[in-house]
């Protein structure tokens, strides 16, 4: 991904940012899924991959002083400033932690989340089955992908993909047609880990950047650094000035710039 700590090295990068450039998205997009699995007041639950607490935070309120709320992460700085963020709620604990293959206690959770966090993962598949396996019978598990994506931003990716090394080109492709690109496939990696009551939630999410500033600073401030870090630094310069005038060419009447992403919420229940 541009780097050789990879993905994880990205969103450490990224956390003194992160949700923090004036355009929500983490957080609107976790809350319908924390709102999903309702979380309830004693509850054990865990947020994998939990970045800077959109979802842990919800989560932890929703369990309450006689719950248990972890969030674990693979970047520390996104721990650090989480850990920070939820001082104030004892029942949070957030600590250093792979999301692809947890290190926990087996059926010791009430409430698994993953919202984000699967597409970044080299193997799903094994990842769910493993989430599946931190629940107690009865406990729920919820997963957060995207769906299709506004135009206007697919207009500003393809301004990426002549400065990309061919490899990232195809592995962004490949991630495009794989099982969490479609309701079908993430309920497929549901059934197969065992997990029954199998459901999709449609979702969206409004990005609105005031201008195209904004929207380089958000772009940094998540996922699509990883491919301006990937950029080889003498065509930063260029690629800049293209992506500020596309996302110039796109205001509407307010100045504004307005983006819909489709989400999906994937739920199912351990046995």
């Amino acid at each position: 991904m541009g780097s050789p700590d990879g993905i994880v090295g990205v969103f450490d990068r990224a956390a003194d940012t992160y949700e923090a450039v004036g355009v929500p998205w983490a957080g609107p997009i976790a809350a319908r899924l924390v709102a999903e699995l309702d979380a309830r007041p004693g509850e054990r639950v865990l947020d994998v991959g939990c970045g800077r607490g959109a979802a842990l935070g919800p989560l932890a309120e929703a369990v309450g002083a006689g719950g248990y709320a972890l969030g674990i992460d693979l970047a520390p700085r996104m721990v650090e400033l989480a850990a920070r963020d939820l001082a104030g709620l004892p029942q949070a604990e957030v600590r250093i932690g792979d999301a692809g293959a947890p290190d926990l206690p087996p059926s010791s959770f009430d409430v698994v989340a993953a919202s984000l966090v699967i597409f970044f993962l080299p193997d799903p598949a094994a990842a769910l089955r493993s989430w599946a396996e931190l629940l107690v019978s009865g406990g729920r598990l919820g997963v957060t992908t995207l769906g299709e994506k506004d135009p206007g931003w697919t207009a500003v990716d393809r301004l990426f993909e002549p400065h990309l090394p061919a490899e990232l080109v195809a592995a962004r492709a490949r991630g495009l047609r794989g099982p969490y690109s479609s309701d079908a496939g993430m309920e497929r990696l549901f059934s197969e880990a065992g997990l029954t009551t199998v459901r999709t939630v449609p979702d969206q999410v409004t990005a609105v950047f005031h201008d195209p500033e904004q929207f380089l600073a958000f772009s940094w401030s998540h996922g699509q650094r990883s491919m301006w870090e990937a950029v080889p630094q003498g065509d930063h310069a260029r690629l800049r000035e293209d992506v500020l005038a596309e996302i110039d060419r796109q205001r509407d009447a307010t100045g504004s710039v307005t983006f819909v992403q489709e989400v999906r919420h994937t739920l199912g229940v351990r046995p």
